[in-house]
């Protein structure tokens, strides 16, 4: 990681956050703070923007308290099961990518993007930051729909203090508009990228991204408009430049290893992954990173082999308090015991119910030199995330070419025009990519070819009707997804696959205070509704007069 440093200390060290400001509709007397720099180096802006993605401790939040019980991927800790898991409405928690986005990164983006357009010297950097800014955006309106776009971030460059929420439908078809335009716009013989911690500034690859970007887009919106999405993907798919088709095309944004802490400067230092620090937690005694039985039992009774690759039991006695160090791992010796696994199922917190504990040999032997170690497992056998994921230079991942060879097999499926490839050699491939994406970037144990080839042959087959195959498609791109939330969400929302059952059906149905279904979109922040009136109400009469987060995106409906 060490190439990266200096780009990460600069932005830490020296206020990259230059436009930082509360929202437009909020506090226009920030847009115009004499104190502040009228322009900065757009690369640097870039840099402020890529790193927020999953550096910025306070919005991620939003993804261990709400995605990721909506998801079923994690439950157990207080934050998971509390918000997401007993659907509790909190206006606060729900903003967060909201208030974060459109006041940090949109605002840099923006700014980049409208001091660089029509400039011949800035061609490249103003083509990333508008690949940059659709991605971004996609994030906010697959979360919360409607929501500014095109008026977005205008306020202190034109005065947009109350920028319109623009249809989902209409924010979708710009995305291909501008990703098009962006992607043909990108010249190696034009100006270098300098703030670049995704590809370090290589345009054949930010090109991959673009087109790849939109082969994600239609397919999202493939359920309520499939010719525009056929249209679109396939256009991407012949694309200059291509898709991304191998690991070393992975968009991925570069960290740090630095040592967590919850401390209020925690919040602005973007230099490691805080999605990794919230794993990780601020009780190391109690990890927060408790799997979801839903997803642990997936990959458990489907012999998946990045089952205990993914999934861990430790003894947290002895943790450190700023790192993953000093866990004991407990694992192998219930395997080898035959202990029973107690993975939490949605709507529980790490204690319902309590867990049948067993004596451990390996904290026994570490007693008689140590008297506070404990001996009686009962808690530590549930299962949580391994080590691996809980380091602050983990990648944060925005797309990667697993997830395009899925997109592939249900783009066969749907008889597109996807090549000679069929959707069973495609799906193959993204598993295989997505097992090898854990031990390239989490540093997990290779899956070898026998392991590969024994789960392919019995619990990974891809099936024999197309209902099969789309099934098996998205639920092993939900198991990908693991580590990039939002659009784990959003893609199961999209494809109904894996088909989740709510906490009620696990005996919680008294404290799902949010309604008994799972949620489908989250609201928008309480002060909208009073500093952009006007827009905010538009956009909650086009759901149907109340800011639900029952009401399905314009993409959701129902599989056809």
């Amino acid at each position: 990681m060490r190439r990266y440093t200096s780009i990460l200390t600069t932005v830490a060290l020296t206020g990259v956050l230059c436009l930082t400001s509360c929202s437009d509709a909020y506090m226009e007397n920030m847009n115009t703070d004499p104190s502040k720099a009228a322009t900065i180096d757009p690369n640097a802006q870039l840099t402020t923007a890529q790193l927020q993605t999953y550096g910025d401790l306070g919005m991620v939040e939003i993804y261990r308290n709400y995605l990721y019980a909506f998801t079923q991927q994690l439950m157990g800790c207080w934050n998971t099961t509390n918000y997401g898991g007993r659907h509790t409405l909190d206006n606060n928690e729900m903003g967060r990518i909201w208030t974060s986005f459109y006041q940090q990164a949109i605002k840099n983006l923006v700014d980049a993007q409208y001091r660089t357009a029509d400039d011949p010297e800035k061609v490249n950097i103003n083509a990333i930051l508008r690949i940059y800014r659709v991605y971004l955006t996609s994030v906010i309106t697959d979360v919360y729909g409607d929501a500014p776009s095109s008026e977005a971030g205008l306020g202190f460059l034109e005065g947009v203090f109350n920028p319109r929420y623009d249809k989902q439908e209409d924010i979708y078809h710009a995305f291909f508009t501008e990703l098009a335009a962006a992607v043909g716009q990108l010249d190696a013989t034009k100006d270098r990228i300098t703030g670049d911690v995704i590809y370090q500034g290589d345009v054949a690859k930010w090109k991959k991204l673009g087109n790849s970007l939109r082969l994600r887009y239609a397919m999202r919106i493939s359920n309520v408009d499939a010719a525009k999405a056929q249209t679109e993907f396939e256009s991407a798919l012949t694309a200059d430049g291509g898709v991304l088709t191998e690991a070393a095309d992975d968009a991925l944004i570069r960290y740090m290893s630095i040592s967590f802490s919850f401390g209020q400067e925690a919040y602005s230092d973007y230099r490691g992954n805080a999605l990794s620090q919230l794993f990780f937690g601020n009780d190391p005694a109690n990890n927060p990173s408790y799997l979801c039985s839903t997803l642990f039992n997936q990959l458990k009774n489907s012999g998946d082999p990045r089952t205990f690759r993914i999934a861990r039991c430790y003894y947290d006695g002895l943790m450190s308090a700023t790192r993953p160090d000093g866990r004991v791992d407990l694992t192998d010796e219930m395997l080898q015991k035959g202990i029973a696994f107690a993975p939490r199922d949605p709507g529980a917190y790490s204690w319902e119910p309590w867990p049948t504990g067993y004596d451990s040999d390996i904290c026994k032997a570490m007693a008689e030199v140590n008297p506070s170690v404990k001996v009686t497992m009962d808690r530590e056998v549930e299962p949580k995330l391994a080590n691996n994921f809980l380091r602050s230079d983990n990648p944060g991942v925005v797309m990667t070419s697993a997830e395009v060879k899925f997109l592939l097999a249900e783009a066969a499926l749907k008889g597109w025009n996807v090549g000679s490839a069929t959707a069973d050699d495609l799906y193959k491939a993204g598993v295989r990519a997505s097992m090898d994406f854990l031990a390239d970037n989490y540093g997990c144990e290779a899956v070898t070819a026998d392991e590969f080839n024994a789960f392919m042959a019995d619990g990974g087959k891809i099936g024999y009707t197309n209902a099969q195959r789309l099934e098996a498609i998205n639920t092993q791109a939900w198991i990908l997804h693991l580590t990039n939330p939002n659009e784990c969400w959003a893609n199961l929302r999209r494809s109904g696959y894996p088909a989740l059952k709510s906490p009620a059906d696990y005996g919680f149905g008294q404290f799902l205070t949010g309604g008994v279904d799972i949620p489908v979109r989250l609201c928008y922040p309480v002060l909208e509704s009073s500093y952009n009136k006007k827009n905010y109400d538009e956009a909650v009469q086009r759901m149907g007069g109340t800011d639900s987060w029952h009401t399905h995106l314009w993409w959701d409906v129902e599989n056809p």
